[in-house]
């Protein structure tokens, strides 16, 4: 089969589109052929040696992808060849024409949800769902702030905010960005290379503070953030898009009373995969009531996989890639 390898820690331009050997299931593996991949900040970190993570190498990147199931283990029971589902590698390996997902990483797709749709649901609308439900406990009623909300992440975040009953505030370094955002729901918007973030937050909520914030960007942002928390806040940490990993003063969350809690989906997924699996189901009744939906700014063909990256990488994407083997 056809894959993306990457064969050393070194620029995108160098990994290979190449001839490798197709998957073989283990005995609670799932093979899915895969009909689209999704495109994540993270893929191009760890391609980089730049991410927390550091597979073996080589490897084949990628951890999301939708597509039909091939080959099914002996011990999986439950699934059927040819049904369409979503999969999510433990050990990568996405970025390919087939890939083998541990059996309870493999979910069934609803018949209206495109292959496309759901490679992009999974990974950017699952952190934001995994986020503001576990790790942030979201109410109806709260302030939410989504920075970067034009991002795959982000545009997520406003519509499972705005799903979950919450005001959404969206802060972007663009109008164009910004139209994104409130195409998607959001309630009030800030642009934060004009105004000043931390003056504005603090002017629209008459001094309360914000009650969750979603944050992938960190960098100077976070910092505006980490002063304009409402007491019994949630600061949650997604993700650092801004190449700055920021510090934090621990007087701040003492004095002001509220928590800060770090997100990493793909732990969530491999430590509590029932909880993941009722995730997902909402996430597909949301999506089939409207209440969410999926941006997808490209499609790419798997050969064109650095080009892809690099896009995410300069922040050029308003939604999601998506990579077509």
């Amino acid at each position: 089969m056809k894959a993306i390898v990457c064969n050393t820690f070194a620029p995108l331009e160098q990994l290979q589109y190449t001839e490798v050997a197709d998957p073989v299931a283990a005995a609670k593996e799932i093979v899915i052929a895969v009909k689209a991949a999704g495109v994540n900040y993270p893929d191009a970190l760890i391609v980089q040696g730049l991410y927390q993570d550091k597979p073996p190498l080589p490897f084949i990147p990628g951890i999301e992808c939708a597509g039909e199931i091939f080959a099914i283990g002996e011990q999986v029971t439950g699934f059927s060849i040819g049904t369409r589902v979503i999969g999510f590698s433990s050990n990568y390996g996405a970025y390919a024409e087939k890939v083998a997902c541990p059996a309870h990483n493999v979910i069934l797709i609803p018949d209206d949800l495109s292959f496309v749709d759901a490679a992009n649901l999974a990974c950017a609308h699952g952190t934001a769902h995994h986020a503001l439900k576990q790790r942030g406990n979201l109410q109806a009623g709260e302030t939410l702030l989504v920075l970067g909300a034009a991002g795959g992440t982000g545009v997520a975040a406003v519509q499972i905010g705005k799903a979950m009953g919450a005001r959404v505030i969206a802060a972007c370094s663009s109008a164009d960005k910004l139209a994104i955002a409130e195409a998607n729901g959001a309630d009030v918007l800030i642009n934060y290379s004009e105004q000043d973030l931390r003056t504005t937050l603090k002017e629209i909520t008459g001094g309360k503070g914000i009650d969750v914030v979603f944050d992938p960007v960190g960098g100077e942002a976070f910092n505006a953030c980490s002063r304009s928390m409402a007491r019994n806040g949630r600061l949650l940490i997604i993700g650092f898009a801004s190449g700055q990993i920021p510090q934090l003063t621990l007087n701040l969350p003492l004095v002001k009373e509220y928590s800060v809690s770090g997100v990493f989906w793909g732990s969530f997924t491999q430590h509590e995969p029932a909880v993941f699996a009722d995730n997902m189901q909402e996430l597909f009744q949301w999506h089939h009531d409207k209440k969410i939906h999926v941006i997808t700014d490209g499609e790419f063909a798997l050969s064109a996989t650095a080009i892809a990256l690099t896009q995410v990488m300069q922040r050029q994407v308003k939604g999601k890639l998506v990579l077509i083997p």
